[in-house]
């Protein structure tokens, strides 16, 4: 039982940190049918961001409560303009083509951001440290302990999710959001500017992504240039599961994927080294019963 609550507590850490990607892929599919394939390379070019900023710009013996904060702006900022630039640069002259082309183009620009940041950064052709800041030690429940890093991100995604969902919800761009991924057109026709809408969407995306970031590079202490690609997939796969355009439904999308990750790695046949086959055994199973995900609405297409 201790193992097991212990995996069960190692997943909904994972499932937390993954939820803040899951959360732009499924805002962007939702208002502009675009499966956005780049939004992980825009988590990790946040991680290099707060890296950068915290190894050369803060002085040594920062306070951790002053490194931490100023490293998640230096993220976001990071994140912010990654995702600003491509939606200008590359999606939006394709906004009227056929889907394949933006699909491609993504994942394009996916290999555009790694090899950018692999060529340029120093250090970047090989795992780097990132910098603990945050206490270390642990939280200890009985047999199960946590780092203290991994009770942040379990805490911190969560309020996250509900803040963005009470946004879209009740602000007025939230409105704007929800009227233009109704109909874009008519949305165009009541006022609202759907170029604009679409720019604040990966924007939150991004700063979502790069607080992410921070939380993922302080819990498991190192980068590298495959962090998007790899938390990117399974990002779009709790998306998918959750109910693509669901907020609620990504968030509970990735907590299970965090789940099966973790406990078919200790339990299940193969273990560690099979884990990404029963995340996506889970993925096939979901779609094969219920298409439309665990919290999405079946769509009507018509004739």
């Amino acid at each position: 039982m201790a193992t097991l609550s212990q995996q069960i507590v190692n997943g909904l850490v994972l499932g937390a940190l993954i939820g803040l990607i899951a959360l732009g892929y499924t805002m962007v599919y939702g208002i502009v049918q675009l499966i956005n394939f780049a939004h992980g390379e825009v988590f990790m070019v946040g991680a290099f961001g707060a890296h950068f900023v915290s190894l050369y710009l803060l002085p040594k013996g920062t306070p951790w409560y002053v490194v931490l904060p100023v490293m998640c702006v230096a993220a976001v900022a990071v994140s912010v303009a990654a995702a600003a630039a491509m939606e200008r640069l590359a999606y939006r002259p394709l906004r009227g083509a056929h889907k394949l082309a933006p699909l491609i183009t993504a994942l394009g620009v996916s290999i555009l951001l790694q090899e950018v940041v692999r060529v340029f950064y120093p250090g970047a052709t090989a795992p780097l440290a990132f910098p603990r800041a945050f206490p270390e030690g642990h939280l200890v429940l009985g047999e199960v302990s946590v780092l203290w890093t991994g009770v942040l991100a379990v805490a911190v995604a969560p309020l996250l999710a509900a803040a963005l969902h009470v946004y879209v919800e009740r602000s007025r761009t939230g409105r704007a959001m929800r009227a233009t991924a109704q109909d874009p057109d008519t949305a165009r026709l009541m006022g609202i500017n759907p170029d604009r809408v679409i720019l604040a969407t990966f924007v939150i995306g991004a700063v979502l992504a790069g607080i992410g970031a921070v939380l993922y590079g302080i819990h498991y202490t190192q980068i590298d240039t495959a962090i998007g690609f790899q938390n990117g997939i399974f990002a779009f796969t709790a998306a998918v599961l959750g109910g693509i355009g669901s907020i609620r439904g990504a968030m509970l999308g990735a907590l299970c994927i965090g789940l099966v990750k973790s406990l078919a790695g200790q339990y299940a046949w193969g273990g560690a080294q099979y884990d990404y086959v029963w995340v996506f055994v889970l993925l096939i199973l979901v779609l094969m019963f219920r298409p439309q995900g665990f919290l999405g609405r079946p769509e009507r297409v018509r004739a």
